[in-house]
């Protein structure tokens, strides 16, 4: 979720020493889901893991609740209920994953069906990749007005099908362009509110989907489907930008339908929805750290053609699929998925990245049912939203590992010779697990280590935690208390103290009450959001991750009080209070939380030395080794105070959104703080070219042709709780005529 990314930067890196060497052949090994690793969904819970006592969940089929109710107006509360369809009424759908996109087109969120992220052309190449050069600009028109608090973070990335280049603004507005000029060609304004941002406006792309029922050449054959921050499931034409009259109630649907009482800004959709076989299948954000009972995590099916329900997956109750009425809701806190999904049309089944259960950092309270598909990657059949499998990534989660990450699919070479369908799941921990997407099964070793126990009452730790043996772990070593550093030895030595103040026994730390516990490589560790990028072509996978540590600590509820922490929908809520800059209530539970990065406040510089950043390349058909692997980020846009240093040293920055590959031989990404985009030589990472951004590159890029030519494009949104510069500009850039 984006509550877990408080604003830290990397800073103050204005020395070369700071270049230190890093090993990037260090490797653990890996585990397993909740029992065997990928077995089918597991039951009430571990052997190994003691009842607890859960309190009764008041939002299930429990008539109304305590919580205040929708604004009108907002969240789409006045979208009527059109009714479902049932599952076997559907039309038989030809898959439509198995054609590959238009070589010079980039179809879908991640290119094309597998999320690859890989484009096939290669016009633009090492040779010739510095003559890049901007080719238009395009602006949204969405960034922070006048009185309102900057929450931006656009992290958009259009799509280019045939004539269009389809994108979405950080507020939901849709936009067709001539993917040539930039010139808009059309635009659908949402209406989205203020008061409907979460703790970020992001909307990270729309979906294209062709009709099999409305005839080529009327309005909708055609459309581009979009969620909202205000939980609507929207449906224009990709032709004109007219919403789709026999989709939904006059082409959008009302996501809240069955989600029970809850406030602008709770529940939200920032990643395109995903179709398989001709079914919708949407998720959403729950904002963390609010109340143990915050709306649901459900994922829902929907019908493409008509926008009708068709399935619901409620963890607590995962044979009722049907859409509540009345009174009733969807069982409420209960994991939540964010994440952009992956649909296998071949096999008929969505992978669902999952969080974990609402009261973040306490797990006392949750169901054996939640514990078992929590912070997992969960594969649901499409006809009937019931699970096929389950592989869990941390047991128990109470750190806020969720998974962040879009799974890619591959095929993997077999002991048989055979190939076998694979998915490629990145995780925050730095973990990276390679399964059998048929069966859940882990093909590459995963093992189960022993994890520290806690000791705060009622809330007892799993006594293992899985580690992936088979992959090159994006982890760096555990913190010692010589790796503290600053920019002077009293900063030091405040870090030092820090340090010993606080409970580190390692990446799996518990929670403390008494004191303070270091989290590492921390809730923005790992691959996030921006997933990985893989080349089929020559093997190689590319993944830049962070190494974050935060400093957290329990505390008790009349501690929360006195500092005035109130979830989101309690009448007194007042953001300036610390929830929404990282601090949660956690109502409904025993404790609250503080948290923060691991750093000094007054000059807001990370503790442990750097690099904080890093991207690694793996050649995935000779035995998952590291090719190379640095330090992402130079110093040039950050330092002590806020202060821009200028100095141009890859020293390694926090990072957020991902990268792309070519056929062209070229990485392109952006992520860091420095407000660079590059071209990376994917053979030897040797960075290429580089040009300055307007705003923060926090989005991933993507590339496309026309008319012979290459683009590469990036939206240059910033993000406020990276501190980068918020724009409202898409930038694309392309080689001139004579370099061609």
């Amino acid at each position: 979720m984006l509550m877990r990314r408080y604003r830290f930067l990397a800073m103050g890196m204005a020395a070369a020493w700071l270049c230190l060497p890093v090993s990037s052949h260090a490797q653990f090994a890996a585990a397993g889901s909740g029992g065997p690793p990928g077995a089918s969904i597991p039951g009430p819970g571990r052997a190994d893991e003691p009842a607890e006592q859960t309190p009764a969940d008041p939002g299930y089929f429990a008539g109304p609740s305590p919580y205040a109710p929708q604004a009108p107006g907002v969240n789409a509360a006045n979208l009527p209920d059109i009714g479902s369809v049932a599952a076997d009424s559907l039309p038989a759908m030809l898959p439509q994953a198995g054609a590959a996109p238009a070589p010079g087109d980039w179809a879908t969120y991640g290119r094309d069906d597998a999320q690859t992220r890989y484009s096939p052309l290669a016009q633009i190449t090492p040779e010739n990749v510095s003559h890049l050069q901007v080719a238009f600009t395009y602006h949204t028109g969405s960034y922070p007005r006048p009185g309102q608090t900057n929450k931006w973070a656009a992290e958009t990335t259009p799509i280019k099908v045939g004539d269009g280049l389809y994108m979405c603004s950080a507020q939901n507005d849709i936009m067709k362009l001539d993917p040539a000029t930039g010139k808009e060609i059309w635009r659908r304004n949402l209406g989205e509110k203020y008061e409907a941002i979460p703790y970020t406006a992001a909307c990270k792309g729309v979906t294209y989907f062709t009709s099999s029922q409305v005839p080529q050449g009327q309005p909708c054959h055609n459309r581009i489907l979009e969620g909202t921050l205000d939980m609507r499931l929207v449906a224009v034409d990709a032709a004109t930008g007219e919403f789709c009259p026999g989709f939904g109630h006059g082409g959008q649907v009302n996501l809240m339908q069955g989600m029970g009482e809850s406030v602008p800004g709770f529940v939200a959709m920032t990643v395109p929805p995903t179709v398989v076989n001709g079914v919708v299948v949407v998720n959403h954000q729950v904002l963390d750290g609010q109340r143990r009972w915050a709306p649901s995590g459900v994922v829902r099916g929907y019908d493409a053609e008509s926008g009708r329900f068709v399935w619901a997956w409620d963890v607590k109750h995962p044979d009722d699929h049907d859409q509540p009425t009345g009174n009733r809701h969807y069982s409420r806190g209960t994991p939540n998925s964010w994440a952009a999904m992956t649909g296998d049309d071949a096999l008929g089944l969505v992978y669902v990245p999952t969080g974990n259960a609402a009261g973040d950092y306490f797990s006392g309270y949750r169901s054996a049912a939640e514990n078992a598909v929590s912070t997992s990657i969960v594969a649901l059949d499409v006809r009937t939203g019931s699970p096929r499998w389950v592989f869990q990534t941390v047991h128990k989660d109470v750190w806020d590992y969720d998974m962040g990450s879009q799974v890619t699919m591959m095929d993997m070479p077999g002991t048989d010779g055979q190939t076998v369908p694979a998915i490629i799941v990145p995780t925050k921990r730095g973990q990276t697990f390679v399964l059998d997407r048929r069966t859940g099964q882990s093909i590459l070793p995963v093992e189960e280590r022993p994890a520290p126990a806690g000791d705060v009452a009622g809330d007892t730790r799993a006594p293992t935690q899985p580690w992936s043996v088979g992959m090159p772990s994006l982890h760096m070593p555990d913190l010692r208390e010589q790796d503290m550093w600053g920019m002077s030895p009293i900063d030091q030595l405040y870090c030092r103290i820090k340090f010993r103040r606080a409970h580190y026994v390692g990446e799996f730390t518990p929670p403390s009450l008494d004191r303070p516990w270091i989290m590492y490589p921390g809730n923005n560790g790992g691959s996030d959001w921006g997933s990985m990028a893989y080349d089929p072509q020559t093997g190689i996978l590319i993944a830049n991750w962070n190494a974050s540590p935060m400093y957290a600590q329990l505390i008790t509820r009349g501690k929360a009080d006195a500092l005035k922490l109130m979830p989101i929908d309690d009448p007194h809520y007042h953001p300036g209070a610390g929830a929404a800059e990282g601090n949660g209530p956690m109502e409904g539970t025993p404790y609250a939380i503080t948290i923060a990065p691991f750093w000094d406040p007054f000059t807001r510089m990370l503790c442990h030395k750097p690099p904080y950043g890093m991207i690694t390349a793996i050649d995935m058909k000779h035995g998952q080794k590291v090719l190379w692997q640095h330090p992402l980020g130079t110093a040039r846009a950050n330092g002590p105070w806020g202060l821009p240093t200028g100095l141009p040293w890859e020293i390694g920055t926090p990072n957020n959104g991902g990268a792309v590959v070519t056929a062209g031989g070229l990485v392109f990404i952006g992520a860091a703080t420095d407000n660079l985009i590059r071209a990376i030589d994917e053979r030897t990472g040797r960075v290429l070219w580089s040009h300055v951004l307007p705003g923060g590159g926090q989005a991933n890029p993507m590339t496309y042709e026309v008319n012979g030519r290459q683009y590469v494009a990036i939206m240059a949104g910033g993000h406020h709780f990276m501190m980068t510069p918020v724009t409202d500009q898409l930038v694309v850039f392309a080689l001139p005529q004579a370099a061609r």
